[in-house]
């Protein structure tokens, strides 16, 4: 990746169509998305089931395949690269935080946290993982199995797996979907306060525009199209130098 002028966004968007389907089956899913996020800001993305909305966020992930435009994340053309150099590409630039843990659940929380880093051959990926689970609560659960955590602390696992390979990008998808309120709004705490010490890019899908609105961009998508866009009036705060100690997880 190329270092990239100040004013430039670190995801661009220009006149998206994504369909699925084929014949008289096809579906039309994004219809003529033109968006761009800059580095180091949040955007939601709201909007009713089946608008496109998570399917936008794999189309920035690079796990989706446009019909037509042009999608350009941290200086990549994602339209003109190959599945060899997308999966590069992810491991290097993208975090995936999912509604559902996708947790290996024959693995502990440190074996899960590893695997990106062991998957691209980085030495001390255990240590590394350790700092992660750390950084976000879960230092006396590292030899957990998934099925002896709570839910909130498995995703607090998947959070720190998604950040473990530290990329400049944060992609979160119903992140709090199987979680109750309160565990829920600890994780969005959590993952603001990575996000922006950290100086990262957070694009969040969520059904709560009350959550949304945390962020300092907003869209509602729908049918396809992108509806509406509110800004913040304040910047992020900036990033930090040293993260602070994490809350204890509390079982969460």
């Amino acid at each position: 990746m190329t270092d990239r002028p100040a004013s430039a966004p670190l995801i661009s968007l220009k006149d998206v169509h994504l369909s699925l389907g084929r014949d008289a089956g096809r579906v039309h899913i994004l219809k003529g998305i033109d968006l761009d996020v800059a580095a180091g800001r949040s955007l939601g993305i709201i909007g009713p089931s089946g608008s496109g909305k998570s399917t936008l966020l794999m189309v920035m992930a690079g796990l989706e395949r446009t019909d037509r435009g042009t999608v350009r994340v941290a200086d990549a053309d994602l339209t003109a690269l190959s599945e060899d150099r997308l999966a590069r590409f992810r491991g290097e630039t993208v975090g995936i935080v999912f509604q559902s843990f996708h947790l290996i659940p024959n693995m502990t929380a440190l074996e899960n946290v590893a695997i990106p880093l062991e998957l691209s051959g980085v030495r001390g990926a255990h240590d590394r993982a350790r700092a992660e689970l750390a950084a976000v609560g879960l230092e006396q659960r590292l030899h957990h199995y998934p099925a002896q955590m709570s839910g909130g602390e498995q995703q607090r696992v998947a959070i720190a797996r998604a950040l473990v390979t530290r990329p400049p990008l944060l992609l979160a998808d119903e992140p709090t979907g199987n979680l109750d309120e309160t565990t829920g709004a600890q994780i969005i705490e959590l993952m603001f306060r990575v996000s922006r010490e950290r100086g990262m890019t957070l694009v969040l899908v969520t059904h709560d525009s009350a959550l949304a609105k945390r962020c300092d961009d907003v869209i509602r998508v729908r049918s396809g199209r992108i509806e509406m866009l509110d800004a913040a009036s304040s910047p992020r705060p900036a990033p930090s130098a040293d993260m602070p100690a994490p809350a204890p997880a509390d079982g969460t």
